[in-house]
């Protein structure tokens, strides 16, 4: 069986003495121009020396909203699917399309209605990974993920919540996921006065 789900655990051993929170979030790289970041993971009161476990699946599901507020059940995607938002009986459907993303890489999520916008969102771990917004009819968002986090310290940033621009500028640890299987992730640095450091992110224990 093929691996399904990277275990990581977030390890605090830094000199941080203002409780920071840490984010973790993906780039949606199927979009060229300077995409909104989602933070998929915030991890909060997470003490000196104190560990945070948590997953990476490798699978994600996506869903759509429409401008009525209903959202769509959460669907498994692969690369290279095609998902459309129609009008059926019932009322707004997302569903697979029957033709595939224009990259074997990307996942689509389309707006087939004739009318009104709708969001679509991927969802990793059951957490919100990216959102594409006022996508109107006949337009589509493309999604690409490469097997990598991006990590940092943050305040005032919600779980779910799109990540302010200046934000994602400061945060640029970049943590490589691939061939991994489990792994610690270790920030070090913080402090006060003329010892403190800035904050660093690195793996330790990855077993492959």
């Amino acid at each position: 069986m093929s691996q399904e789900i990277i275990k990581l655990n977030f390890i605090n051993r830094s000199s941080d003495i203002n409780n920071s929170e840490v984010v973790i979030f993906q780039k949606n790289i199927a979009e060229t121009f300077d995409e909104l970041a989602v933070a998929w993971r915030v991890i909060q009161n997470c003490g000196r020396n104190d560990n945070h476990p948590f997953n990476y699946s490798l699978q994600f599901q996506v869903c759509a909203s429409d401008s009525y507020g209903n959202y769509s059940p959460e669907l498994n995607a692969y690369e290279g699917q095609s998902f459309e938002m129609v009008k059926n009986t019932s009322g707004d459907v997302l569903q697979l399309s029957s033709t595939p993303a224009v990259s074997p890489q990307e996942v689509e999520i389309k707006n087939n209605l004739s009318t009104g916008a709708i969001s679509g969102n991927i969802y990793r771990d059951g957490k919100l990974l990216a959102t594409k917004t006022n996508l109107v009819p006949s337009q589509k968002g493309g999604f690409q993920f490469k097997p990598s986090i991006f990590i940092g310290v943050a305040s005032q940033v919600e779980e779910g919540e799109v990540i302010n621009s200046a934000i994602i500028q400061q945060i640029n640890t970049e943590i490589n996921l691939f061939g991994i299987q489990n792994a610690d992730i270790v920030m070090t640095g913080g402090g006060s006065g003329p010892n403190a450091a800035a904050f660093s992110f690195h793996l330790e224990n990855i077993n492959k």
